[in-house]
């Protein structure tokens, strides 16, 4: 009776010989069942271990989400290998820093994307094979191996025992602007991924046979999950809460290709697949898929919700307007997790028969705590804020970035804690009011834009001399990014140009939406930027232009 070791081959190899003709992954209509998805999963690790990859090497998966996606990724954990997020907005500039960084050595890609791959493989060494992934586009990256291929002329791979102790990395940005790969052991990501087995009453089991026998009775009572991820797998929402939640449990996850979010797509798939489960970012994603089912309602073609139960949210605002909007559609569980991809903190479930109450007050989880600058405990109802340090399951550190690990995962009074950088208050009842993450990183869309980042872009180009950018706020996407900055002397702002600048080295959701030029940025005396008048200014602009 071999021993559940909680790695991810495993617990997934587990699945597919216990439900072989179960549903695992879909996409456009084409589906696979949990014996196709690991026998695909297992030529593609063949085809890359000719390729050189195995225990640790790394990765990168740069693609919208498909089954390819998570066939790659289940392909690179069984070599023990370490599949890494690429974020399919990143520019050649970026792609290069986070692969290099990353040390990968392999890279799927979708073919529409291979054309910045191409512009940056003289530049990474290691990156010895490239898998592109056909997406309909018709493009072709020459020298790339083809996925179809790599599955049609490899047989499958033995398959190998993995650990606990395994590495599982997600990439995230930094408080430079810079991408920071955030390392797990795999045991005790999964384990915390596995809170559907105490939903449902069950302890945690503790060998394959004993997760066997639960995936039986799951599948036989209906039971298993069906999960959507609405938002991208290139970020841990989609990943995590879309795809691995339901996995763990033998359920199956639908994904589509959302290059523009189809908020009536989306409910479409609900619909087709009998979802029981969507994952989302706040009302980036929430406020679109509200109007949907209102203007379906309107025409007299309401959506059959039935099957569903919940939609789990993460990453952004979710406003309580828009949670009792979907209410009532939909007699369903809502759950707003706070956390991010250092760790879980909070969380606030509401439904019709327990409406939600304030935006961004949470249920602290038992593991968090809040901490003053002195390392001391924030006490509820006392009006100081503190930042919120998850004293749960916590990373093993930053790859490659030791001082920026230690200045985040801290041990206090003994027992280590993961300070992602959100500040909050603790209400009198103990919940947590969230305030922010830093002061100063801009969430837009469920993307983190750190200014710095974007500051140092627009500096570059000649005719800028200083310049702060903030966040206003924005009803759709939460906040837009903002740039306030001065002019070189004797020179002009020309916005579009600057505009095209920016563009070539960075992702679109990093770019401005608004430049404003004032005459002299304002910084403190010793350099250190004043963004509480860099708000002030936005906000003024924002407001004369309504």
């Amino acid at each position: 009776m071999p021993t559940l070791n909680w790695c991810f081959a495993q617990i997934w190899e587990t699945i597919a010989d216990t439900i072989p003709e179960g549903p695992a992954i879909a996409n456009a209509g084409v589906r696979r069942s949990w014996k196709e998805y690991e026998q695909r999963a297992a030529r593609i690790a063949s085809g890359l271990a000719q390729a050189g990859i195995g225990p640790d090497s790394k990765v990168g998966l740069f693609g919208y989400n498909s089954n390819e996606y998570l066939e790659a990724q289940f392909g690179i954990v069984k070599l023990r290998g370490v599949p890494i997020n690429v974020n399919y907005r990143y520019t050649e500039h970026e792609l290069d820093y986070l692969l290099e960084n990353a040390d990968a050595e392999a890279c799927f890609f979708d073919a529409q994307l291979g054309s910045r791959i191409a512009g940056i493989t003289d530049r990474l060494p290691r990156l010895k094979t490239l898998i592109e992934i056909d997406d309909g586009s018709g493009e072709h990256l020459y020298g790339a191996l083809r996925f179809e291929e790599l599955i049609s002329t490899n047989a499958r791979h033995p398959r190998i025992e993995g650990s606990g102790d395994d590495i599982y990395m997600l990439y995230t940005g930094g408080t430079t602007g810079m991408p920071k790969g955030v390392m797990y052991r795999q045991a005790d990501f999964n384990q915390a991924l596995a809170g559907g087995f105490a939903a449902r009453g069950l302890e945690l089991p503790q060998t394959t046979e004993a997760l066997a026998a639960v995936v039986q009775t799951f599948t036989a009572d209906g039971a298993a999950p069906i999960s959507i991820s609405a938002c991208p797998l290139m970020h841990g929402t989609g990943l995590w809460l879309g795809v691995f939640v339901s996995h763990v449990l033998g359920g199956s996850a639908v994904t589509f290709r959302n290059q523009h979010f189809d908020p009536d797509h989306l409910w479409a798939l609900v619909e087709r697949e009998r979802a029981t489960s969507i994952a989302i970012v706040g009302d980036a994603f929430a406020k679109p898929m509200l109007n949907a089912l209102r203007r379906a309602a309107e025409a007299g073609r309401p959506y059959d919700l039935s099957s569903l139960t919940q939609i789990i949210s993460s990453g952004v605002m979710f406003s309580r307007e828009v949670k009792l909007g979907l209410l009532e559609f939909a007699d369903i569980a809502i759950a707003d997790a706070m956390g991010s991809t250092e760790g879980s903190m909070g969380s606030s479930v509401v439904s019709r028969a327990m409406p939600p109450g304030e935006t961004a007050k949470f249920d602290i989880n038992p593991t968090t705590k809040v901490f003053n600058e002195r390392d001391e405990e924030v006490q509820p109802g006392f009006d100081e804020i503190g930042m919120i340090a998850n004293g749960g399951f916590t990373p093993i550190g930053y790859y490659k970035d030791a001082e920026k690990s230690a200045h985040t995962f801290r041990t206090i009074a003994g027992h280590r804690y993961s300070f992602p950088g959100d500040f909050a208050k603790v209400a009198a009842d103990g919940s947590l009011i969230l305030l922010g993450r830093g002061s100063v990183c801009i969430n837009t869309g469920g993307e983190k834009v750190f200014p710095e980042e974007v500051e140092e872009t627009l500096k570059a180009h000649g005719d800028v001399y200083d310049c702060l950018v903030v966040g206003v706020p924005d009803e759709r996407f939460g906040e837009r990014v903002t740039a306030v900055l001065s002019p070189q002397p004797g020179r002009n702002i020309d916005e579009e140009a600057l505009q095209a600048f920016a563009r070539t080295r960075l992702a679109g959701y990093k770019l401005p939406r608004r430049i404003i030029t004032v005459d002299h940025v304002h910084r403190a005396a010793n350099g250190k930027a004043d963004y509480p008048w860099a708000r002030t200014v936005a906000l003024v602009d924002a407001k004369a232009g309504i």
